[in-house]
């Protein structure tokens, strides 16, 4: 049985993470393929109309009894690679062809390696646009929409460079791969930052429960303390007016005993005086 390709396609789904009898045709995608391919799952079953997965560019043979030139012998230790079947392997080895089941056939389609024109060009760019119109992709800020459509055009431009340059395909890829690094490097920090604000939100929930509960405890406590102080308020003016009350008949017994001596030292002076005045 042959199984899905785990590569992430152009428009950055995994077609095997999917069950094979839920998988659809894979949507309309910037990136460039050729024609589908039907695969049977079984050899011996093989369906006539099935086209090899990959069909190497071969000779016709002669339509006539002309002869054909004498082919030169190299020797077996000697190999001649193919630029176009080169230029196919690093096709699928940086974008994979994609895979899909419809209604039990495994289909597959491989990324197209026909060189691109300028009018290519120019139609991706105005199929670019069209397609952020379409899906209403947000021109500034965040947005997957956005962020889907540019990558699946820089495929595109990978793939239309690496049929004229393999060399400058693969530094592309590598432009693209640090790029996705990077994205998700940020994705990274923003979700463990989003964790972290979430953490320090449900700490200041709790600890403004916690406070609350303590201030709630303060204000008893504060009352308390406010009674206890009232109690002493009175205490203290009780004291106070009955000290008062109190020195107030001291003081008026002390006056009064004062005026008693006075007129007692009175008295005993007029005594004295009138005891001296006749001796003399």
């Amino acid at each position: 049985i042959v199984t899905a390709n785990k590569a992430l396609p152009a428009g950055g789904r995994s077609w095997a993470a999917v069950p094979a009898a839920a998988m659809i045709p894979p949507a309309d995608s910037l990136l460039k393929y050729d024609t589908p391919v039907l695969v049977s799952r079984n050899p011996e079953k093989r369906s006539p109309k099935a086209r090899p997965l990959k069909v190497s560019p071969q000779q016709p043979g002669p339509s006539s009894p002309v002869p054909q030139p004498p082919k030169t012998k190299l020797p077996s230790n000697i190999c001649v690679p193919d630029p176009t079947k080169q230029a196919e392997e690093i096709l699928n080895a940086i974008l994979p062809p994609r895979e899909w089941v419809e209604n039990t056939q495994l289909w597959i389609q491989q990324v197209s390696s026909t060189p691109s024109t300028r009018m290519d060009v120019v139609h991706l760019q105005e199929q670019l646009d069209l397609k952020l119109q379409q899906r209403q992709a947000r021109e500034t800020g965040i947005c997957p929409v956005r962020r889907e459509l540019y990558s699946q055009c820089f495929d595109e431009l990978i793939r239309e460079v690496t049929i004229n340059c393999a060399e400058r395909g693969l530094l592309l890829l590598r432009v693209r791969d640090e790029i996705r690094m990077t994205i998700a490097a940020y994705q990274t920090l923003y979700e463990s930052s989003v964790a972290f604000g979430m953490r320090k939100a449900l700490q200041a929930e709790q600890g403004k429960s916690d406070m609350e509960r303590k201030i709630a405890e303060l204000e008893s406590e504060k009352r308390d303390l406010e009674r206890q102080v009232n109690e002493q308020k009175a205490k203290c003016e009780a004291t106070e007016k009955r000290e008062t009350e109190r020195r107030q008949v001291e003081e008026k017994k002390h006056n009064e005993e004062i005026q008693f001596l006075k007129r007692t030292n009175q008295q005993l002076k007029a005594q004295l005086e009138g005891i001296i005045a006749p001796k003399k």
